[in-house]
């Protein structure tokens, strides 16, 4: 099948797990909205047949630091895990998540395949017991270089550069995997178009690491038992644990069916936060390389999100708690300004009221007002053929389909490169087009004289079609909103296709049914200046 000029035949796309540690965050729903806008809208362009479209997310369930909350809670380490990741499935079920696969690493089918990875790893002759000393993160999950590590408040101690977490001295036996083999074909694989790691800051900070003196060592894979428990045995040796991110990572595996007939690995995109990105974009790959499985399409790298311009932390009180900005906005608002306001490039900052203001903007004074202003009852009286004359669009209504017809190939590029914040823009330009056009030819002039009945059928038609496509394209971004305005157009949601994601000119609505008359679809809510 031929989209917009891509031929589409799957769409495998993933969020990493998320630890239960912790209650779900912003940056949590937010790396979960991207995704699922991304799996929409490639749901959309590949047709019907999505039973090749997978959305998988899931909860991270083992490692020290879960071991360690749990004890701090006094609650059983698995009670807890179950506790933590159905708020997990809860928040994405609240942002209205189109989720296939919902994975826990303490699923039973999970851990039988981390331990014939491992079997397979060992069997090719890359993992080795040895004697492993170093700086630990427990926050992070992961042994740092010197040059990742600057010194603490407390003499002797150290803290990582990069997130500020304490670090534990670990003098150990692991079994250690040959990392340091794979520096070659990494770079090959990074530096090749087109890039699998994006945006470019990701490739080169990822560069950047396997090239910097002693930036790519072997990597500890296990613990030992009597350090962590919580976790999956190592094959064949009772008194080790395998590593939490060796586990984790081979959840892509698991959710994709590998290795049984038919599976549907490779991923088509890892989305992830810019935090876990050495994880994702050096060590999944090397594994991967190591097993001679192949490796994913695409990596994609997203920024963080800021209150104030300040990192979010419980001590400076203001972390957002996603259900309450859910149950205050509703889905489709936080979406779309996490959407438009979040970039892969750099830091989005969360404010409330700029959220309100936005949503006021955009969704009820532009799309909102659009839908009203077209679909009022004292414009549809019922003589109106409501299609577009051309001898009636003047120079404005020209232009304004024009940008209509090539504003799909325009979301398309966007939202392929995961910069939905340009494609709604560039959805809202014509919005606001159809909005000045619908003033500018005042039809409700028109309706008393016959002779002007064309006109005012075209400029309704040319406003329900801009309505139409539009929230076809915005269905990514809020699926709700832009089901009910299709449902006031006359049209279902679930019979969209590729086709419909061109502008029609042709189209007819006369005799559609039409909502006229209806409420406001967005109310607007009051915002601090």
């Amino acid at each position: 099948m031929v989209v917009l000029g891509k031929i589409l035949s799957k769409s495998f796309i993933t969020t990493p797990i998320f630890y239960v540690n912790a209650n779900p965050h912003i940056g949590h729903l937010y790396t979960a909205f991207l995704a699922d806008a991304a799996h929409r809208w490639q749901k959309l362009t590949m047709g019907t047949s999505t039973d090749k479209a997978i959305l998988s997310t899931g909860t991270d369930e083992h490692g020290l630091k879960v071991q360690r909350a749990a004890t701090e809670s006094g609650m059983p380490t698995q009670s807890l895990c179950d506790l933590v990741s159905q708020r997990f499935r809860a928040l994405f079920d609240a942002g209205n998540i189109d989720y296939t696969h919902f994975i826990r690493t303490t699923d039973e089918t999970h851990e039988r395949l981390v331990q014939s990875i491992w079997l397979q790893l060992h069997d090719k002759g890359y993992l080795c017991k040895s004697t492993y000393e170093g700086w630990y993160s427990v926050p992070d999950e992961t042994f740092l270089l010197d040059s990742q590590l600057t010194d603490g408040d407390e003499p002797g101690s150290k803290v990582s550069k990069e997130t500020g977490h304490k670090c534990e001295w670990s003098l150990e036996e692991n079994y250690m995997f040959k990392l340091s083999l794979f520096r070659e074909r990494l770079l090959k694989w990074i530096t090749k178009k087109p890039y699998p790691i994006i945006p470019d800051y990701a490739r080169h900070f990822v560069i950047g690491y396997l090239t910097e003196e002693g930036g790519l060592n072997d990597l500890s894979v296990s613990r030992p038992l009597s350090r962590l428990q919580w976790g999956i045995r190592v094959p064949n040796d009772e008194e080790h644990t395998v590593y939490v991110w060796l586990d984790a990572l081979v959840n892509y595996l698991t959710v994709s069916g590998y290795p049984n007939p038919g599976h549907l690995w490779p991923a088509t995109d890892h989305v992830i936060g810019k935090d876990i990105m050495k994880f994702h974009c050096i060590y999944w790959p090397s594994f991967l390389m190591a097993l001679d499985v192949e490796l994913p399409s695409r990596i994609v790298v997203h920024s963080h999100w800021t209150m104030d311009k300040s990192k979010m932390s419980k001590s400076k009180g203001n972390v957002v708690d996603p259900f309450d900005r859910l149950e205050t906005h509703g889905a489709d608002k936080l979406r779309y300004f996490l959407l438009k306001e979040g970039s892969l490039h750099h830091d989005g900052d969360y404010h409330d009221s700029r959220l309100a203001q936005l949503a006021n903007a955009d969704l009820a004074d532009t799309f909102g007002n659009l839908l009203s202003r077209a679909t009022a009852t004292k414009l549809h009286p019922p003589e109106i053929k409501l299609c577009i004359d051309p001898n009636h669009l003047m120079k404005d209504g020209k232009e304004l389909l024009e940008s209509l017809q090539r504003l799909s190939t325009t979301v398309n590029n966007c939202y392929s490169s995961y910069e939905f914040g340009r494609g709604i823009s560039s959805i809202m330009e014509c919005l606001h087009m159809a909005n000045r056009f619908f003033g500018r030819h005042k039809p409700w002039t028109l309706v008393p004289n016959p002779d002007s009945h064309a006109h005012l059928g075209t400029v309704l038609a040319v406003s329900m079609e801009t309505l139409r496509l539009c929230s076809i394209l915005l269905s990514p971004i809020i699926p709700d909103s832009s089901s009910k305005i299709l449902q006031r157009l006359g049209m279902s949601s679930e019979s969209i296709g590729p086709e419909d994601l061109k502008f029609c000119m042709d189209r007819d609505f006369t005799g559609a049914p039409i909502v006229v008359g209806g409420s406001p679809m967005f109310s607007k809510k009051v915002y601090d200046k």
